[in-house]
């Protein structure tokens, strides 16, 4: 009975996986990472992630892991525009107490036409969700982050 058992499965696995090939999981793969870049070059204004460009070097496996999961795969999905999606991890960041990525945020966002204003607003929610001394913190952080055509 287990023989039978396991050789239905394997014939399962074989009929829904038996179509994919290396080949079009490498395209998979690629078309992936090319939307991550197109994410990058759209937040960043063309000039690229430092951090990125840095894990790319010594740690190429957790850089494509952003770039093809976190940017291609999250980052691209359309359901949210660009102003909401960046308050929203600018408001996980802030809660969290992640300071440097907030700060990164807050500059797409800026450039992306989010205001001043919108910001302080998340560090008001903040007090709410993460308290006082977090939203002290992410305030602090925002005043250094610089305005998008001052740079």
């Amino acid at each position: 009975m287990t023989l039978r058992t396991g050789n239905t499965l394997a014939a399962a696995c074989l009929a829904v996986f038996g179509s994919l090939t290396f080949a079009s999981l490498e395209a998979a793969g690629n078309e992936r990472h090319e939307r991550g870049v197109e994410v990058m070059d759209h937040l960043s204004g063309g000039a690229g992630q430092p951090v990125l460009e840095a894990l790319r070097e010594d740690y190429p496996f957790l850089a494509e892991g952003i770039t093809g999961y976190a940017l291609g795969d999250v980052w691209g999905r359309s359901e949210l525009d660009d102003r909401t999606r960046q308050l929203a991890v600018i408001a996980a960041f802030a809660a969290q107490g992640n300071l440097p990525y907030m700060k990164i945020h807050a500059g797409y966002a800026l450039r992306l036409g989010v205001s001043r204003e919108e910001l302080k607003e998340v560090v008001y929610l903040t007090t709410v969700t993460a308290g006082f001394p977090r939203a002290i913190d992410a305030a602090q952080a925002l005043r250094e982050v610089p305005d998008p055509t001052s740079r």
